[in-house]
């Protein structure tokens, strides 16, 4: 995809504020991005938006920013399959970014144990509309059996309303499950509401789902403080604390309009998960675990 710069999207905060709230030594930024640079990788040609440059350079000094220890980069949907950018971000890391990518299901098993060389740890499958033209479930469920041997996970993208017909795709898939954004519900409806008691309901259905609780920009429409996000959201973090991760998602994909400042997405996480324990399972124990389990404790 080729296009003016002038029509290229900015989407991350220019000078985020430091963080009120320390996260602990060793904390984990699981759910992040890299755009580009677009001269060395090129966005896909069937991307739905074209952001401006925003690589590893920019990502790593935000995390120590926010006071962050590491990184998972997930592929952003703008690059299509060709992963190069984030595994570009993960080398330049020094070890402390891993990766999740998104793969053609022609992909060949040289291809995934190279990805894996490269600090790829998952494989995500995103059934938004407004970001992917064609979401074959058949040929995901292959992946999922293909990557198993890896050792990799699987990442979900998908909002509230088609959760009952994403089922009996969920439930095929064969390795641990994560969940981006709780599968958007609308936190307007409380820890109670529709959408949340039928996100428990699949949590509850295996314990090997589990979700990232993320985004309160995307998800809380009142807007910041995000009041509605922090009291729907406690809850899950507190009955799931050991299947749950948190991310600033930065450089915040399609949200022009409403930028959010990243150090209030890091002062969120005190009040999602109150207590040192919760936030060292939110932050540490729980990403360690599934992206560096070599260094788990």
């Amino acid at each position: 995809m080729t296009a003016d710069t002038t029509d290229r999207i900015v989407s991350w905060h220019a000078d985020p504020s430091v963080p009120r709230f320390v996260p602990p030594a060793g904390a984990v930024d699981a759910h992040c991005h890299v755009f580009g640079p677009m001269a060395q990788f090129p966005f896909s040609a069937k991307a739905k938006y074209l952001p401006q440059d925003a690589g590893p350079d920019r990502l790593f000094a935000l995390r120590d920013r926010l006071g962050l220890s590491r990184n998972v980069i997930v592929q952003a949907s703008c690059h299509g399959t060709d992963n190069s950018a984030t595994l570009h971000a993960i080398a330049r890391s020094a070890g402390r970014a891993r990766g999740v990518a998104v793969v053609d299901p022609a992909i060949t098993d040289i291809e995934l144990e190279t990805l894996h060389a490269g600090g790829i740890r998952g494989v995500r499958f995103n059934f938004l509309k407004r970001l992917v033209d064609d979401a074959p479930k058949d040929k995901f469920i292959e992946i999922a059996h293909r990557i198993k041997a890896l050792g990799w996970h699987v990442v979900v993208y998908f909002e509230a309303g088609i959760l009952a017909e994403l089922r009996p795709f969920l439930d095929a898939i064969p390795t641990l499950l994560v969940i981006d954004h709780m599968g958007r519900p609308d936190v307007a409806q409380g820890p109670d509401g529709i959408d949340m008691r039928a996100f428990r309901a699949l949590l509850d259905s295996r314990p090997d789902i589990w979700t990232k609780v993320t985004c309160p920009d995307r998800l809380d429409p009142a807007g910041s403080p995000w009041d509605d996000f922090a009291r729907t959201v406690a809850p899950l973090v507190v009955d799931y604390a050991d299947r749950v991760l948190w991310g600033t998602d930065w450089p915040h994909p399609n949200m022009q309009d409403a930028i959010p400042d990243d150090g209030a997405l890091v002062d969120m996480i005190p009040r999602i998960a109150p207590t040192a324990q919760l936030q060292r399972k939110l932050l540490i124990d729980n990403p360690m675990r599934l992206y560096w389990p070599e260094e788990a404790r």
